[in-house]
C-alpha cells in the first residue's frame, strides 16, 4: 500500500470519548440475560488465550474500542496489539493477542470486531482514495455523513487511512448550501449574512453548483469554495477563477475510478461521503490459540 504523504501524527481518541460507545454495544449484544451459551457450557473460572488475526490484506483502526470491549467486561483481560492504528496489515498477520477468563473473551469478541473491522474497513477504503491522489495537491476528506452517534470513530478511522475531517458538527464552521442560498434568494444575499455575523475565527464555506455562482460568491472572500458535482472540464474553469483566493473543494460522485482525473483539476480537497457510508468492514476473526 506504500507510505502516504506527510500527515500530523495519528492522535488517539480519549478513553473518555470511547467508552460510552462502546458500552452502548456491550449492552445491546448481551442484553438482560448476558452470554446465555457461554455460561451453560464453558466453566466460570476458565482461561483462555486468543488472537485476532487479519484474513485480508487492509489498514488498521479501532484497536482502543476493541480492547475496551473486553477490559469492560474484565479489566484482567490481557489485550496486547502488535500493530498500531494507520499500520497496513496482510491476510494472515496476527494483530492482537489476547489472554484471560474465556467467558469474557467471549462474550467481548462480537462488540470488539464489529469496532475494529468497521474502522478498519474505513481506514482500508480511504487508504485506498489517498493512493490515487498521489502525485497531486489534492487531500481526501470525509463528510458529516457519518452512521448517527459514531462520528468520531469513523472520522478517526479516515485520518487512520491517510485523510482528512470535513466538519464534525454543525458549530465547526459556517457552510452555505444549496438550500440556505434558496431561502435567502441568491449567493450573494447569503454571503452577505454570512460575513455580518462570522467572527474572525469562523471559516466561511460556499457550495456552488455553476460558474455564475462562484463568481458571484467570490467578492464577499468566502475561505473555501465547494464545487459541487462539476464536470471536469467546469472544475478545471472554477480553479481558474479562483486563482488561490480561496481554498477549493470538490465533492459529489466521486469515485476510485474518476479520483484522479478530479484532483488533476487543481483542486485543492476532494471530499466523498463514501470514505464513511460505503466501506466494507475489513474481514478479521478471532481464534482461540489455547
Amino acid at each position: 500500500m506504500g507510505a502516504d504523504r506527510a500527515l500530523p501524527p495519528l492522535a488517539p481518541l480519549p478513553d473518555l470519548v470511547l467508552r460510552p460507545l462502546v458500552q452502548g454495544a456491550l449492552t445491546e449484544d448481551l442484553g438482560q440475560h448476558g452470554d446465555l451459551t457461554s455460561a451453560i457450557m464453558i466453566a466460570e473460572k476458565s482461561m483462555t488465550e486468543a488472537m485476532i488475526v487479519a484474513r485480508e490484506n487492509g489498514r488498521i483502526a479501532g484497536l482502543d474500542c476493541a480492547r475496551l470491549a473486553f477490559s469492560m467486561l474484565d479489566p484482567a483481560i490481557g489485550f496486547t496489539a502488535k500493530v498500531n492504528d494507520g499500520q497496513d496489515v496482510t491476510a494472515g498477520q496476527e494483530i492482537v493477542q489476547i489472554s484471560g477468563n474465556t467467558r469474557a473473551i467471549l462474550a467481548a469478541e462480537r462488540t470488539a470486531l464489529n469496532f475494529l473491522g468497521h474502522l478498519s474497513g474505513i481506514a482500508t477504503m480511504t487508504q485506498a482514495f489517498v493512493v490515487q491522489l498521489r502525485g497531486t495537491k489534492a487531500k481526501m476528506a470525509c463528510t458529516r455523513k457519518t452512521l448517527p452517534g459514531l462520528r468520531a470513530v469513523q472520522k478517526y478511522a479516515v485520518r487512520a487511512g491517510g485523510g482528512i475531517n470535513h466538519r464534525f458538527g454543525l458549530g465547526d464552521a459556517i457552510l452555505i448550501k444549496d438550500n440556505h442560498i434558496a431561502a435567502l434568494g441568491s449567493v450573494a444575499k447569503a454571503m452577505q449574512a454570512a460575513r455580518v455575523s462570522a467572527g474572525h475565527m469562523r471559516k466561511i464555506e460556499i457550495e456552488v453548483d455553476a460558474l455564475v455562482q462562484l463568481e458571484e460568491a467570490l467578492p464577499f472572500r468566502p475561505d473555501v469554495v465547494l464545487l459541487d458535482n462539476m464536470d471536469l472540464k467546469t472544475l478545471t474553469a472554477a480553479v481558474k477563477m479562483v486563482d488561490g483566493r480561496a481554498i477549493t473543494e470538490a465533492s459529489g460522485g466521486v469515485s476510485l475510478q474518476n479520483l484522479a482525473a478530479i484532483a488533476a483539476t487543481g483542486v485543492d480537497v476532494i471530499s466523498s461521503s463514501a470514505l464513511t457510508m460505503k466501506a466494507r468492514a475489513l474481514d478479521l476473526a478471532l481464534d482461540f490459540t489455547v
